[in-house]
């Protein structure tokens, strides 16, 4: 992969002296694979190199952005022409600003060193194995929508004129299947999927078994009446929940007055049992960093703790319209994109309880495994109405798959509404919870 330190220093020697208030290059360099497999074959079969670099320009308080993809110096010339231009279009903002230079933490724990050793035919094998191990898991799954297993070695660099420079590099390994469970005519889905920093933390096995439980599980699904009654979220449908609620912990969505959560610092409102953080430092989760999309150093930030919010998310700009700091939450989609706040990891804290205990008590209630439709849900007002299936619980156990329900509500009510929270947390996206159980929720049925 081409050096984006040695490709940075040719932007930043070509910008250098130009009439111009501050500048922040970044570079980023990927080696992507992607392997999916479907009968005992390769079905396809992709790998990319991207590279590129982007320029942000500040100029009588006004931002200007840019980026290349190529990289001789008449192209880098014409990116920093760009961005000049417009900078010279925006208007000025006093949140304009970079930050300044700090020192990172070291993060060896983001680079696989063993992925290099494992050759593609391994790759391919695993995946095939996957694959071999989801059909038999239950004699009921009679085939997979797909096996796949993707990977990335990628790298980052940034630096800025008031002296931040960083880079790091990192791995990223992940596999998923969807299987199809079939009996008495009816037919249903189970996926699953697992993320680590290469292939060798990955346990196809656990998420064979897991795709293949969920697709059974939900075989002979039936209607059932509505009620309001006990549920239990599990770890999916929680953490979408908890997506639902991220943006309003944003600083850019208080500063617009688009946060339900404005003016509530200091307030119970959510359970006791609740606690949420954004840590863009935590070993093994996927979003880790040592700064973010700006050159802030990344760290844990308490949002509520024990049911009380606590504060929220703020990069650089919204930080200085907000009269906060910064929590290291300037979030970037590559190098084509500009900064904007973002979570890193975000996270319920695990709970004490086995999913099994989060049934105990329940007389008759429901374990959501789905969510349909949760993009209509309103995040502004935290209102939503969706589709769900799920598990019929009835004295403590699962009875039957149900399917073809509504559930509405609002989602601080949810979350003030807890009961009990599962120790079943997964690391496997940016925003993650465990399994938590609502002591009551409205349900619409056939």
């Amino acid at each position: 992969m081409m050096d984006i330190i040695q490709l940075s220093d040719r932007v930043e020697a070509l910008v250098k002296g130009s009439d111009i208030d501050g500048y922040e290059i970044m570079a980023s360099s990927s080696r992507n694979l992607s392997i999916e497999v479907k009968e005992g074959k390769v079905d396809t079969f992709k790998s990319a190199e991207p590279i590129g670099v982007s320029i942000r320009l500040l100029k009588n308080g006004s931002m200007g952005f840019s980026f290349s993809s190529g990289f001789e110096d008449a192209d880098l010339t014409r990116m920093i022409e760009s961005a000049a231009i417009g900078a010279r279009m925006q208007s000025p903002d006093p949140a304009h600003i970079f930050p300044d230079a700090a020192g990172y933490a070291e993060m060896p724990h983001l680079f696989d060193q063993t992925l290099a050793a494992v050759s593609t035919a391994e790759k391919v094998e695993l995946t095939l194995s996957l694959e071999r191990l989801t059909l038999a898991a239950d004699s009921r799954i009679k085939r997979l929508r797909k096996a796949s297993y993707g990977e990335s070695v990628y790298s980052i660099h940034l630096r800025n004129s008031n002296s931040v420079f960083g880079s790091y590099s990192g791995t990223m390994a992940s596999c998923s299947v969807a299987a199809i469970a079939e009996a008495d005519g009816d037919a249903q889905m189970g996926w699953d999927y697992a993320v680590a920093t290469g292939p060798g933390g990955i346990d196809i096995s656990l998420v064979a078994a897991e795709a293949a439980r969920k697709a059974v599980s939900q075989l002979g699904a039936v209607k059932i009446a509505g009620m309001k009654a006990p549920a239990v979220f599990d770890a999916a449908t929680a953490s979408e929940l908890l997506g639902l609620l991220s943006p309003s912990f944003s600083g850019e969505s208080l500063f617009k007055g688009k946060s339900l959560l404005k003016g509530r610092e200091g307030e119970q409102l959510f359970s006791p049992l609740v606690s949420i953080v954004d840590d863009g430092t935590l070993p093994g989760a996927t979003s880790t960093a040592p700064f973010d999309g700006e050159g802030v150093p990344t760290r844990r930030t308490s949002l509520v703790s024990c049911g009380v919010l606590e504060g929220f998310l703020f990069d650089s700009a919204y930080a200085v319209r907000m009269g906060k700091t910064s929590t290291g939450n300037s979030a970037r989609g590559g190098f084509k994109s500009i900064p904007y706040v973002g979570v890193s990891n975000l996270f319920i804290e695990n709970g004490q309880s086995s999913l099994q205990q989060l049934f105990s008590g329940i007389s008759r209630g429901l374990l959501i495994t789905s969510l349909i439709g949760m993009h209509t849900a309103n995040p502004v007002s935290g209102d939503f109405s969706v589709g769900a299936n799920g598990l019929l619980i009835e004295n403590g156990q699962i009875t039957s798959a149900v399917k073809g329900m509504a559930i509405s509500g609002n989602i601080l009510e949810i979350f003030a509404n807890i009961d009990a929270v599962a120790d079943n947390r997964r690391l496997v996206d940016s925003v993650s919870s465990p399994a938590f159980r609502v002591s009551h929720l409205d349900i619409s049925g056939s």
